[in-house]
């Protein structure tokens, strides 16, 4: 998938993201930002770990693709640590673009001086047992979302957008055009409109009472 799509997806940001594709796919869910400011949008590894350990996260070290978006999750998400400074660690060196936890990360302070950026639900101490295989490559939930492996994520400070990995460029398209349509509304507002008026919202208000 060409990096310049993914970069262009990173710089609309998510919400809009989201809105040009048509609202669908979004992760449903509150997360942490580890590394405030931190923008992505890169293709999804998922992995399916067993509840309450994160050997898989350990295995998929060795699957992992540079610029991929590592999505690590559990049956049912919990404040567990699947994630410390040391993993953390090998995704940057082995190239990840992000980690998206469903689950706890711990060493949040060494995370932030370590820069890599990572959407987390918990920040916890209890950390991971070590002793059950599970998958990697399978189709996880995260927020009510699906997420298939090579789906694009595209991660900033208001979450996470999911996007189908077959609908790139239509959503790409669609996202540029809101972009553009939202650049004409805002000289509008600024020079004193209001969008009650802009948007017809007027009549729908005022139609309510008749």
């Amino acid at each position: 998938m060409p990096s310049d799509h993914m970069a262009e997806l990173a710089r609309l940001g998510s919400a809009t993201v989201y809105e040009g594709g048509g609202r669908i796919g979004y992760v449903d869910a509150d997360l942490v930002q580890v590394i405030p400011g931190s923008r992505v949008a890169g293709p999804a590894r998922t992995v399916t770990c067993a509840q309450g350990d994160n050997l898989m996260v350990h295995a998929a070290m060795a699957a992992l693709q540079p610029g991929e978006v590592l999505v690590l999750t559990m049956p049912e998400p919990a404040p567990v640590a699947l994630v410390g400074d040391l993993l953390a660690t090998q995704a940057k060196v082995h190239g990840a673009a992000a980690l998206l936890i469903d689950a706890a990360i711990r060493d949040r302070e060494e995370l932030v001086e370590l820069g890599l950026p990572i959407w987390a639900r918990w920040v916890r101490v209890k950390g991971a047992d070590k002793d059950t295989p599970g998958t990697i490559g399978d189709p996880v939930s995260v927020g009510g979302a699906t997420i298939n492996t090579g789906d694009v994520l595209v991660l900033d400070a208001d979450g996470v957008a999911v996007v189908e990995a077959g609908d790139v460029q239509r959503v790409l398209e669609g996202a540029q055009a809101r972009e553009r349509k939202e650049a004409i509304k805002r000289e509008r507002l600024q020079a004193g409109e209001l969008s009650y008026e802009m948007d017809g919202l007027r009549a729908v208000v005022e139609g309510a009472g008749r």
